[in-house]
């Protein structure tokens, strides 16, 4: 009986822990909140927004041909997930003056999600 009662105690943990988990499938839809402005993949291209390949690690207004703000340029920022999640969720608190004009992500999960998928993408725009 001991066993059986270990057994479902660890299919309990490992299902809470999976649905807590990154969801990259979950993040690529509601990247479609982000692709008015912004692109990935290898034949991104600046548009409103920058291209967010190769974002982790990527310090702000390092994008080549994109015209970022002043705020943005001088924020100093390197990205990173818990950067990102903060930022996402009130661009304009956590940059005052950046040009971005989304609302944000509140959801954390869907902020964990959305990670994910932007994490799947290079420098060069390629999966990882």
């Amino acid at each position: 009986m001991k066993l059986l009662v270990s057994a479902a105690a660890l299919v309990a943990v490992l299902a809470s822990q999976s649905a807590n988990a990154q969801d990259a499938s979950a993040g690529e839809r509601s990247f479609n909140k982000c692709r008015a402005c912004h692109q990935v993949g290898e034949t991104a291209k600046n548009g409103v927004g920058p291209e967010l390949n190769g974002l982790f690690g990527r310090h702000t207004g390092a994008v080549e041909g994109y015209s970022y703000s002043a705020a943005n340029k001088a924020a100093n920022i390197t990205w990173d997930e818990a950067t990102f999640a903060e930022y996402i969720k009130d661009p304009r608190a956590k940059i005052p003056g950046t040009k971005m004009v989304f609302v944000g992500i509140k959801n954390e999960k869907e902020v964990a999600d959305l990670t994910a998928f932007l994490k799947q993408f290079g420098k060069d725009g390629k999966k990882m």
